[in-house]
């Protein structure tokens, strides 16, 4: 009984050096995110002209999208071609009523 009350006790004081430690790792942790939230909160906004960039990046894209959309569909022209460019033009094949779905058929190899 005697060792059994002196294991308790030495548990008891192990626990409460662990507890103690680990209330001060979670206080210098909450310190921590605390000034990283008050610098966060401190930063300017970004500059103007980037602002302006940033904005007329985004209206590009969303002028340009109907375009993309309509060649990705295969409804259109690439979206890159130029006047002075030739349209890209998909190869046509012509293929039977047996053919269509089917993979192509492997080519047959001659031993040398």
């Amino acid at each position: 009984m005697v060792n059994r009350g002196k294991q308790l006790k030495i548990q008891r004081k192990q626990q409460v050096k662990e507890s103690e430690a680990a209330r001060h790792r979670n206080a210098t942790l909450l310190q921590d995110l605390q000034k990283i939230e008050d610098r966060l909160r401190g930063r300017l906004l970004p500059s103007p002209h980037f602002l302006a960039l940033e904005t007329g990046y985004w209206a590009s894209v969303e002028e340009s999208l109907p375009a993309w959309e309509h060649f990705l569909l295969g409804k259109g022209p690439h979206p890159t071609d130029g006047v002075g460019q030739p349209t890209r033009r998909a190869k046509q094949k012509t293929s039977t009523a047996k053919d269509q779905g089917l993979p192509p058929h492997p080519k047959l190899r001659t031993a040398p």
